[in-house]
């Protein structure tokens, strides 16, 4: 019991984690030839929803420049990026419930709410200008020594700091 109290109930030092996560990057990049990219997963889903829908999302300038997975064969569920998303998803899920850490949480105010969905829907679109979240466009640039990995590192920082003194002054 001491070894799981300690493995997961307890906080892991800063460079556990920063190894952790760098090793399985590298498994990653080898084993599948690919960067580890998330949003671009969920690009994905939002184009499906909108094929539905009646759209066309496979004719348009971003799918046939940007991807490759569509002329694999693959469709806009069916690709590596949604493969990735749901083992993140069902990852944290799993880690949460292990460590009696998942809680359900209600709402404190429709502010909170407002707030919390604009500033979600800022960093999507923020991440598809970018062409990547903080995990394609900073920690899977800079290994590879992408130089736009460095830009987007200076730039994150600066918005978290513009951010959390926004955050401070006008929401807590």
């Amino acid at each position: 019991m001491n070894l799981y109290n300690k493995i997961l109930k307890k906080p892991w030092p800063y460079w556990v984690g920063g190894i952790l996560l760098g090793v399985l990057n590298i498994i990653l990049l080898a084993s599948t030839g690919k960067a580890w990219k998330i949003t671009t997963g969920f690009v994905y889903w939002g184009a499906h929803i909108l094929e539905k829908l009646g759209f066309e999302p496979a004719s348009w300038y971003y799918f046939t420049v940007y991807t490759n997975e569509l002329d694999a064969g693959r469709n806009f569920i069916n690709n590596y990026y949604t493969v990735i998303n749901v083992a993140i998803i069902l990852g944290s899920l799993i880690a949460a419930l292990l460590a009696s850490e998942f809680k359900l949480k209600k709402i404190k105010n429709k502010k909170q709410l407002f707030w919390g969905l604009l500033g979600g829907f800022i960093m999507g679109y923020g991440s598809r200008l970018s062409f990547g979240c903080n995990i394609g466009a900073y920690f899977s640039a800079i290994p590879s020594f992408s130089v736009h990995g460095w830009v987007y590192a200076i730039f994150m920082f600066v918005g978290a700091y513009i951010g959390s003194k926004i955050l401070y002054k006008y929401i807590l």
